[in-house]
């Protein structure tokens, strides 16, 4: 077994971004001046809270908002009593979540770069924006969307698109800390395309494994890789997953699974998984070798060979 692979099993669940924004920066250093070292390093870290706390106010506490004008639950009306609690757990976590913003923008402005600010302002417009896009059940998980006819990139294609916010906010920060160091236009470049490619291999990897162990936190993500894979390859799929456009609970996630596992989704979905991770290799080839290099590739060969 690889020696990245248990870290990786372990923690798939949970963020790690974090973490592996921390090695990329020092993956990334130049050689500067021991007095501006420091400061670099305090800056870097300083871009690493402020993208694990804009992760957390946007893909943790809003996706956790009930919608309270649903006033029914596996088919029975919710108590007044409920609907209070309720309303009331939506307000703290909305307050919870500003407050969270405020903090992060404070840690965002003391980094003193217009650029950056714009860059990171840019991935929470990302955020904001995946919300709108695409078909939603009642409580605001997605849905697949009909394929047209003949279209032959569906799955990838909206795919990507629903999940690009992700890979935005990650892939920005991995520009951002080069752009701290000091790094050429093309390096920062090459940042962003690695935190893109990683985060969407990432990505896919997560929703490989929820498919693979029938976890039912699926319902929150009827457009898994896997499930997309298949709605393009047996659009049929579509009538029970449509059960869901009043509530994702009205699908019989298990069948999903079951006709999913009989299908191309699972496979592609691996073959999605190490084109990414492959991608992202390729660029981390560009930077110094270094241990911190050599980290970075074991957590790609983790997720790549992950099984």
């Amino acid at each position: 077994m690889h020696p990245a692979l248990k870290t990786v099993k372990s923690i798939t669940n949970n963020t790690i971004f974090g973490l592996i924004l921390i090695l990329f920066s020092k993956a990334g250093h130049l050689p500067i001046q021991e007095n501006k070292a420091a400061d670099v390093i305090r800056r870097q870290m300083k871009l690493a809270t402020v993208m694990e706390l804009l992760y957390a106010n946007n893909n943790m506490i809003n996706k956790g908002i009930f919608n309270t004008l649903q006033t029914t639950k596996n088919n029975r009306c919710l108590k007044s009593s409920e609907l209070k609690n309720i309303t009331f757990s939506n307000k703290i976590a909305l307050l919870f979540a500003d407050d969270l913003l405020r903090h992060a923008l404070t840690q965002l402005a003391d980094l003193k770069n217009q650029d950056i600010f714009c860059l990171m302002m840019s991935a929470m417009a990302d955020f904001c924006q995946i919300g709108f896009i695409g078909r939603k059940d009642k409580q605001g998980f997605p849905i697949p969307p009909i394929p047209l006819k003949d279209r032959t990139d569906y799955a990838v294609t909206e795919w990507t698109l629903l999940n690009i916010h992700v890979g935005s906010l990650f892939a920005k920060s991995c520009q951002s800390t080069l752009k701290i160091a000091g790094h050429n236009k093309e390096m920062e470049e090459n940042g962003f395309e690695f935190g893109k490619h990683l985060a969407l291999a990432w990505q896919a990897l997560s929703d490989l494994r929820l498919c693979i162990n029938k976890d039912k936190e699926i319902l929150q993500n009827l457009c898994a890789a896997p499930i997309m894979f298949h709605v393009e390859h047996d659009p049929s799929i579509l009538i029970e997953l449509e059960k869901g456009l009043e509530s994702v609970e009205n699908v019989d996630y298990l069948k999903v699974l079951e006709i999913v596992a009989a299908g191309p989704g699972i496979g592609l979905t691996k073959t999605l998984v190490r084109e990414h991770s492959q991608k992202a290799k390729k660029i981390l080839g560009c930077f110094k070798e270094s241990n911190t290099r050599e980290a970075l590739f074991d957590i790609i060969a983790a997720i790549n060979n992950f099984e």
